[in-house]
């Protein structure tokens, strides 16, 4: 779970060109949205298009999608479940 967390934080830097940060920075149970990380609506797309590139997972479900996206640990969480 670790590797993936820390492969999640990359891959968040890399598609939202966050150059000045480090997978370090980032906690794994802060709030990517809001007060945490600070991520917005179009950010939220980029990370639906990254699950559906790397991982090969879909999300249907906007509601859904606010839970999986709320810190890097529930977005690691939810791929261990649903990775094919």
């Amino acid at each position: 779970m670790e590797e993936l967390i820390y492969k999640l934080k990359q891959q968040i830097i890399e598609a939202l060109n966050l150059e000045e940060m480090k997978p370090e920075d980032i906690d794994s149970e802060a709030p990517l949205f809001g007060d945490g990380l600070g991520l917005d609506s179009i950010d939220a797309l980029e990370l639906i298009v990254l699950l559906e590139k790397h991982y090969g997972i879909k999300i249907e479900n906007p509601k859904e999608g606010q839970k999986i996206f709320s810190s890097v640990k529930t977005l690691a969480e939810y791929i261990t479940a649903h990775q094919k």
